[in-house]
């Protein structure tokens, strides 16, 4: 090994002298690093103990591509381990991968947009692409061929679910068994580079799901690691006792631990650093924060460890944003760590999705609630009107005894009129509404059933519906102020000045600083019934332009065009406005106005 001095680092550190190697195994009597480069041999390489049950070495013979594990003997017998910070394994239940990080990033420049701009969509790369196209590279080129699309529909980021190397071929991604290592069946790690660089390169940014509530839990070689355990759990990589129950088995991490909190740390910092990712989302922070996901059986260390994680990621990495899915309405996660909160950007917002979604499937008119739906527009967790990710499908709300939201209106006919009507009405509620909008993929073009990581997009189905594809187009436009006559849907302030519970009619006014090109009237109808020669307030007098009717015969040949016109709004108070105007709106439908 020589005399040269050791190197920083955990896993295997490629250097110009080889590669040295470190792992954490306190409870070890002896560890090796074996490997193609010694024939896996367990007396070529021993490993020098350091201090906290750190082991080193220093291998002049292993080069980028080589094969490896640890060698660990311990009181319970020899463990042969894959490298827990390995960044490249051969299979979930193969060897590590020496790998090389260096990656051509000339020119990867990108900069998320602010987050009052964003505009995500959720795909999982399993599923997204041309299935007939997955090739030996994996996934993610079927998914870059299909980025044209999300270009042409305007969304500005996209949210990737997990994407860590996990048991099998085919998984939602949240069962992870080596959370450094791309998975294998999607193109591993430098197909993972080239799509983000690509993705950056059509103007989209890249957040990326990361799963620390649990672990695995099938084919997690973390398990026991170094052989010590308690009863009978999972060893030094988890909690031993009641806190290692979740609801996906005994696999919690030990966030008390300190070898553990910078084992999830330096994986959040790898994806942002060596991935160029824009921002991370935390799968099922309750059951981070929490052992049993109530705030009655807190875990402050798992607090502390995201506020840690946070406070690392907004010093390390200005300008990128971490997303909570914690869905327990708690005001604290996306606080400031210095005022006491968990230090997220945003969280996603149960308090939207929920009464959205039932508004539009529940069958009778009389039974929607306005009321809800006006507390699910306004809701706020904090002061910032974009601190909750808004949506009315996720992977999660599509699944699970779950279908997609034109399947849930309509069992029998989800590509039908009322299907149509009713997910669009939701959809146009996520782009109008404050917060950071969100889609599902295939949610533009009405992808009916729910989501399985066998089943692909039917990408059939964008052709068939282009119109509804068009309709999602322009509210993405209308959302990110693409013509400049929107801004006050990226702006923090919003009234609902009109609510009509008998005839199923709601409006409201978003802004930012107010006056012409800032205004915005939203006005929604949930009634079957169209609406003529409506009366609403509005903000000020003069010409209100119609800029979106989702009822307009382009988006759908047996949509009705409804006469809906330029509004002019005449001086005179109605709905607590100092204006009101007259319109017509159609069934199931929204209007977007601005001056």
């Amino acid at each position: 090994m020589g005399d040269r001095a050791k190197i920083t680092g955990m896993g295997a550190i490629r250097h110009s002298g080889g590669v040295a190697f470190r792992v954490w195994a306190p409870h070890a009597k002896r560890v090796s690093v074996i490997g193609s480069f010694n024939e896996w041999d367990p007396d070529k390489h021993p490993m020098q103990a350091e201090e906290s049950g750190y082991w080193y070495a220093d291998v002049s013979e292993a080069h980028v591509g080589d094969q490896y594990k640890f060698q660990l003997t311990t009181e319970k017998g020899d463990y042969q381990r894959i490298d827990p910070y390995a960044r490249e394994v051969t299979s979930s239940v193969g060897n590590a991968v020496v790998h090389d990080p260096h990656f051509d990033w000339e020119g990867d420049d990108f900069q998320l947009a602010p987050w009052n701009e964003l505009v995500i969509y959720e795909l999982h790369i399993g599923t997204f692409g041309d299935q007939e196209d997955v090739n030996q590279a994996g996934e993610f080129p079927s998914v870059s061929a299909r980025l044209d699309h999300l270009k042409r529909l305007g969304v500005n980021a996209l949210q990737i679910m997990p994407v860590g190397e996990f048991a099998g071929e085919r998984s939602w991604g949240y069962n992870p068994a080596h959370i450094f290592s791309v998975e294998n069946a999607y193109g591993g790690p430098l197909a993972f580079k080239q799509f983000v660089k690509r993705a950056h390169q059509e103007g989209m940014a890249v957040i990326l799901d990361v799963v620390y509530n649990h672990l695995g839990p099938s084919d997690l070689d973390l398990w026991q690691f170094d052989g010590w355990c308690e009863n009978d759990r999972g060893g030094i990589y988890f909690y031993n006792d009641h806190r290692a129950h979740t609801p996906w088995g005994e696999t919690r991490p030990d966030y008390g631990r300190d070898e553990v909190r910078h084992y999830l740390r330096d994986n959040v910092l790898m994806w942002l650093e060596e991935y160029h990712v824009d921002g991370i989302r935390f799968d099922c922070t309750q059951f981070i924060r929490t052992i049993s996901g109530s705030d009655e059986h807190d875990l402050p260390e798992g607090w502390s460890l995201l506020q840690w994680i946070n406070s690392q990621v907004a010093q390390k990495f200005p300008g990128r944003i971490t997303i909570a899915e914690d869905l327990q309405n708690n005001r604290w996660l996306t606080r400031d760590v210095g005022a006491g909160g968990a230090g997220f950007g945003a969280q996603w917002d149960a308090m939207f999705v929920h009464p959205i979604r039932q508004a539009v499937i529940t069958p009778q008119d009389q039974e929607r609630s306005l009321a809800a739906i006006r507390e699910a527009i306004v809701y706020r967790y904090n002061d910032d009107a974009f601190d909750r990710v808004i949506y009315s499908e996720s992977h999660d709300e599509v699944a699970n005894g779950k279908s997609r939201v034109p399947q849930e209106i309509s069992p029998n006919d989800p590509t039908g009129w009322y299907a149509r009507k009713r997910s669009t009405l939701a959809a146009a509620m996520v782009f109008t509404a404050p917060g950071i909008p969100m889609i599902f993929q295939g949610q533009e073009f009405l992808e009916g059933g729910w989501f399985r990581d066998t089943v692909p997009v039917d990408w059939d189905q964008r052709d068939e519906f282009h119109g509804i594809v068009r309709l999602y187009r322009d509210l993405i436009r209308l959302r990110i102020n693409h013509s400049g006559f929107t801004r006050g849907l990226c702006g923090q302030f919003t009234q609902v000045f009109h609510l009509n519970e008998e005839r199923k009619v709601i409006a409201f006014h978003r802004w930012d600083k107010g006056g012409p090109a800032d205004d915005v009237v939203v006005v929604a109808n949930f009634s079957h019934q169209p609406q003529d020669d409506y009366i609403i307030g509005f903000p000020t007098s003069g010409t209100w332009t119609l800029l979106f009717n989702s009822d307009w015969q382009g988006y759908n040949d047996d949509f009705q065009s409804h006469p809906s016109t330029n509004v002019v709004a005449e001086p005179g108070k109605y709905d607590g406005m100092s204006c009101h105007g007259t319109l017509s709106i159609g069934p199931y439908s929204v209007l977007i106005f601005s001056q």
